[in-house]
C-alpha cells in the first residue's frame, strides 16, 4: 500500500514550570532552586528541537489482531482503544539530541541540573504530543482516541521495529532504533492514536 509520511517542526513550546518541578520530585521552590530551574529553561530553550513524522492508515480488527494495511500488532489493549476507529494515526516525535548530551554533561558538572533537564525533557516530549494531536484534530476536523504507546498495557515494544519502518523516522526525524528496542534520541515518542470521525 502506498504511505504518505507528513512531517511537522515546532518552535518555541511553552514551558510548564509546575510539571518540571513535578516530574523532578522537587516540592521544595526556594530563590535559589528556582534561579536554577530557571536557567536550565534558558538553555533548553536554545538547545531543544521539536519534531514529528506521522502518516495516517486505515485500521481493520480482527480477534485481537489489528491491521494497519501497512503491518499487523496484537495488543488486546490497542484493539480497546481503537474501538470504532475506521483509521488511526502513527507517529514519531523527538525533542533531538541536544537534551541528551546537555544531561550527561550536567550529570558530570550538576546533578540537580541533570535532574532538571531530564524533568524539562520529560516535560516537553509529552508537550509536544499534545501540541502534535491538537493540531491534527484541528486541521482534519476529527476527534482522537487517547494516545497509545508500544510498552502500554499488552502491547509489546517489537512493534516499534514495524513503525520505525513505516515512518522511516532516522530520515525523517533523525531518531533511530537500536537491537534493544531503546530509542535515541531518549526524549521521544511513538504512538498509535485512533481517529473517532469515519471519513477524514
Amino acid at each position: 500500500m502506498s504511505i504518505t509520511v507528513l512531517t511537522k517542526t515546532y518552535n518555541n513550546l511553552p514551558f510548564n514550570k509546575k510539571e518540571i518541578l513535578r516530574y523532578a520530585d522537587c516540592k521544595d521552590l526556594s530563590p535559589k532552586i528556582e534561579a536554577l530551574l530557571n536557567e536550565c529553561i534558558e538553555e533548553a530553550i536554545q538547545t531543544l528541537s521539536y519534531k514529528v513524522c506521522y502518516c495516517v492508515l486505515p485500521v481493520k480488527i480482527t480477534g485481537k489482531t489489528i491491521d494497519f494495511g501497512a503491518f499487523n500488532v496484537n495488543s488486546e489493549k490497542l484493539k480497546i482503544n481503537l474501538k470504532n476507529c475506521e483509521k488511526a494515526i502513527v507517529f514519531g516525535a523527538t525533542l533531538g539530541t541536544d537534551i541528551d548530551r546537555i544531561i550527561m554533561k550536567y550529570g558530570k558538572l550538576s546533578p540537580t541540573k541533570a535532574l532538571f533537564f531530564q524533568a524539562i525533557g520529560a516535560t516537553m516530549i509529552e508537550t509536544l504530543c499534545d501540541k502534535f494531536c491538537d493540531d491534527i484534530k484541528k486541521e482534519l476536523n476529527v476527534n482522537l482516541k487517547p494516545r497509545f504507546s508500544p510498552g502500554y498495557g499488552d502491547l509489546d515494544l517489537s512493534c516499534q521495529k514495524s513503525i520505525f519502518k513505516t515512518l522511516d523516522c532516522s530520515k525523517n526525524i533523525g531518531l533511530t532504533l537500536n537491537d534493544s528496542l531503546l530509542m535515541s534520541p531518549t526524549k521521544s515518542v511513538t504512538a498509535f492514536v485512533g481517529i473517532k470521525r469515519k471519513e477524514i
